[in-house]
């Protein structure tokens, strides 16, 4: 495909195929669509081969896009205990909610729960009473 620095690699202890790309910030403003879509191809081609898992990273995009959502999750939390009130936090795919649950889960003043359907399935964090 033309990049200049990227890694396949196959971890087989965990039955997981990691493709990481470095290449320059000329990708920044597609930089989501690029991963979501190479992720979806890779995907098909691993299910092919009787594997499931695939990570793909494109200019450590999704490293930086799940410290913004532990981050959230932190703030959200923190807001939850100060105001006593539910909060709920945008639409996120199901990657991304397995972050804020997995981030929030030995907190110990709120728990979380997945509401909506479809494109608007969302975390919600609730005061533990």
């Amino acid at each position: 495909m033309g990049f200049k620095d990227f890694s396949v690699s196959f971890a087989e202890d965990k039955g997981r195929f990691c493709v990481f790309i470095n290449d320059g910030p000329f990708l920044a403003r597609q930089l989501p669509f690029l991963v979501a879509d190479l992720n979806f191809v890779f995907k098909q081609i691993i299910r092919n081969k009787g594997l499931e898992m695939v990570f793909v990273d494109v200019n450590n995009y999704r490293k930086e896009r799940e410290d913004i959502i532990v981050k959230l999750a932190r703030a959200a939390a923190k807001k939850c205990e100060t105001i006593k009130q539910p909060v709920s936090l945008p639409a996120m795919n199901s990657f991304e909610r397995r972050i804020v649950h997995n981030e929030l889960s030995m907190h110990p003043d709120v728990v979380t729960q997945s509401e909506g359907e479809n494109k608007e399935r969302h975390v919600v964090v609730q005061p533990i009473e």
